[in-house]
């Protein structure tokens, strides 16, 4: 009998976008608990194109990356009740080992994924997972933001931020984005109150006090954001790779210093498809590429200027 097979974007090493290439491997089958999932579109995420580069969390290629996905149910493994064939659904494979994602097919825990909301299309939807978990999850579990508050986010039209944006706008905060000028027509749009060009501003010189940072850039952007806190006030630091933990000059400013990794959250998911249903949330899409176009996509995420997400289209 034939084994089943699909198409992958794969890596045999690290490196530049030139080591993706397209394979045709082995199909995967649902273990108990878990779903097959006929992959529809594929959300691409900075830690992709990390990930491609550096052993990271992952170890052992070859290596199919990406967590972001939104398709349909195409098989059930035992035990799962939640999903039905057929169901149209969306959702962050576990990060970080959960990969797999930029194929055709792919296997998730059935409880990370939620039902796709009938107001987006399947690459819409691909765009939101694990950039808008990661804001909701920073902003409700680790920061308890309350109407009222003073929200900074940096990078605030990148992926993360974007969703940051109006996730806490969706709270009540007065949010503050620093993002490059051409980008703050697009943030005006998604509920930011005020805006700093990074370019040509220090943000901790105009910023005033806050209480509440959203930081997905790190390097110096910590210990400066540090400073823009009130007292009890919290940075959440998300670009793990480029952040030094400050708790010492966290606690001698009297503030806290949160350094937060994503996690599936099946929770999350229904928060965050709730504010998309609501119309409190919605993604940007600045780019499509095709499954064979991968290394394209990469390119474009490896110059650091994306606005919103790129998205890969699998069928």
């Amino acid at each position: 009998m034939t084994t089943p097979t699909m198409r992958a974007i794969s890596q045999d090493e690290l490196g530049g976008p030139d080591v993706l290439s397209e394979v045709e491997i082995e199909r995967p089958v649902p273990g108990p608990s878990e779903v097959l999932v006929r992959v529809h579109a594929a959300g691409l995420s900075p830690t992709d194109w990390k990930h491609r580069q550096i052993p990271g969390f992952l170890g052992r290629l070859p290596l199919v990356l990406g967590w972001d996905v939104s398709g349909v149910v195409e098989a059930l493994g035992v035990g799962v009740t939640i999903h039905e064939v057929g169901d149209e659904v969306f959702g962050m494979l576990p990060y970080p080992h959960g990969h797999g994602a930029c194929a055709e097919y792919v296997t998730s825990p059935a409880r990370a994924l939620v039902r796709k909301p009938a107001e987006l299309d399947h690459v819409e939807a691909a765009a939101v997972p694990l950039a808008a978990l990661t804001a909701h999850q920073a902003l409700v579990e680790v920061a308890d933001v309350q109407p009222g508050q003073r929200v900074l986010v940096h990078a605030a039209a990148g992926g993360v931020g974007h969703f940051a944006v109006q996730i806490a706008k969706s709270l009540g905060a007065h949010v503050i984005g620093t993002a490059s000028a051409p980008k703050h027509d697009l943030l005006r749009t998604l509920g930011a109150d005020e805006l700093i060009d990074y370019h040509n501003v220090d943000f901790e010189k105009v910023t005033g006090k806050v209480d509440v940072v959203v930081d997905a850039v790190g390097g110096d952007y910590t210990a400066r954001s540090l400073r823009t806190l009130v007292p009890g006030g919290v940075l959440v630091s998300l670009a793990l790779s480029d952040t030094r933990p400050m708790p010492a000059e966290a606690a001698q400013l009297g503030v806290h210093h949160r350094l937060m990794l994503v996690e599936a959250d099946q929770a999350g998911m229904l928060a965050v498809a709730d504010l998309v249903s609501s119309g409190a949330l919605r993604p940007v899409v600045e780019a499509t590429f095709p499954l064979e176009q991968a290394a394209r996509a990469h390119e474009l995420g490896d110059a650091g200027r994306v606005t919103g997400k790129v998205v890969l289209t699998v069928r």
